[in-house]
């Protein structure tokens, strides 16, 4: 049969080098998870409890599209709790996970062939899910200098109907402040570019808070999930703050595009909310993984590294060892049985001498594979 061209998109090559590791630890090999971005730690042990007590009296059916409103409520008060924000709860929507955000933002915002702006590097499904719904992912190349961050200047003259923008970001993990937030922002209003804010990395930050667009405006779509700081990406829950005028088109799509996110993970995501204490401990592990992986990559000769102010990545220039950085990552994973992902992900470009690690696994497995890495950089002659 014939095939479409909106589903010609490009593999999402870190799903590739997971499925590279996990057939060599079938055939037996020790391999330390240094390429996705997924916390090695459970969801929340008293928020699996919980659903596990409900499950037994609930058929767990489907919910409203909105999503159930007991956690709506519950996210508008997380951004009473970090923002200091009194958010209307009816302006939350819960999603199938960030890529639901993305796949009803893009559908309710833009229309075939609108083009839409994008950081380089950047999350590789932005490209890929805007390809597949017939609009055109607009690069905009940002520098190692300014911490891969865009300024409100590249958002002038290039005929944007819309703008994506992460902070923190993948691959960088870097981070705007509030005044480069709010240009950007400005900028987007001034010249009638809708505004999404990808947010799914708040809460894992390590030298201050990071700022919601919500601080600045409320016409903007914010898009946040369940599974990075909350630690439930397999859940499959996320959630899309949007202006209350486009509540009603949201929910429209997302009955029939979704009908409703997984109601078990929407139980879960509540009572996740109210876990701090392990929360926290998450934390104090990314906190002492980023320092051992900041220290152990530049003893490894990775002296190129921008700045993880937060999420759980190191985005590194291979420049001086290699320009393949597919070739290489293939290389580490074969002979220092360590997977990291190439940075061609996340940078078409300019990807192949960029590597991105991530420190999202126990520090034991940080330890271990920092170790490995050295001893590859050594017997390779890169220092």
């Amino acid at each position: 049969m014939k095939k479409s061209k909106r589903g010609n998109v490009d593999p999402f090559i870190v799903m590739d080098v997971m499925e590279n590791a996990r057939k060599a630890e079938e055939r037996g090999e020790d391999i330390v998870h240094m390429e996705v971005g997924q916390p090695g730690t459970p969801a929340p042990i008293d928020a699996q409890k919980e659903l596990i007590k409900i499950m037994k009296n609930d058929s767990l059916g489907y919910t409203v599209a909105l999503g159930i409103p007991e956690l709506r409520q519950r996210i508008s008060q997380l951004y009473g709790d970090w923002y200091n924000l009194d958010l209307n709860p009816n302006r939350i929507i819960i999603t199938s996970g960030s890529s639901a955000g993305f796949i009803l933002s893009f559908s309710s915002l833009f229309d075939a062939k609108d083009r839409v702006g994008i950081c380089s590097p950047g999350y590789p499904s932005y490209r890929q899910i805007l390809k597949a719904q017939d609009l055109e992912p607009v690069l905009i190349e940002t520098k190692f200098e300014n911490n891969f961050q865009p300024f409100s200047k590249d958002l002038k003259d290039i005929n944007l109907s819309g703008v994506l923008i992460a902070s923190p970001a993948n691959p960088t993990g870097s981070m705007l402040n509030y005044n480069q937030l709010e240009s950007l922002i400005n900028t987007s209003l001034e010249n009638n570019i809708s505004f999404i804010s990808d947010e799914i990395y708040h809460g894992i930050e390590y030298e201050k808070k990071a700022t919601t667009a919500l601080q600045i405006t409320d016409q903007c779509y914010v898009i946040n999930s369940f599974s990075k700081y909350f630690s439930m990406t397999g859940w499959r829950v996320g959630w899309m703050v949007v202006p209350e005028d486009h509540v009603r088109q949201i929910e429209r799509l997302a009955q029939n595009m979704f009908i409703c996110a997984p109601h078990a993970s929407q139980i879960a995501a509540l009572y996740a909310m109210d876990c701090k204490d392990e929360l926290k401990s998450n934390m104090s592990v990314y906190k002492e993984n980023r320092k051992l992986m900041i220290k152990g990559l530049k003893e490894a000769g990775f002296s190129k590294i921008s700045s993880p102010d937060g999420a759980f990545y190191i985005y590194a220039d291979i420049n001086k060892f290699c320009n393949d950085s597919l070739g290489f990552a293939n290389k580490v994973l074969e002979d220092a049985k360590v997977a990291i992902t190439p940075g061609l992900d996340f940078d078409p470009k300019n990807g192949h001498s960029t590597i991105r690690f991530s420190y999202a696994r126990s520090t034991e497995d940080i330890i271990r594979g920092l170790d490995k890495l050295n001893i590859f950089m050594k017997n390779n002659k890169y220092i």
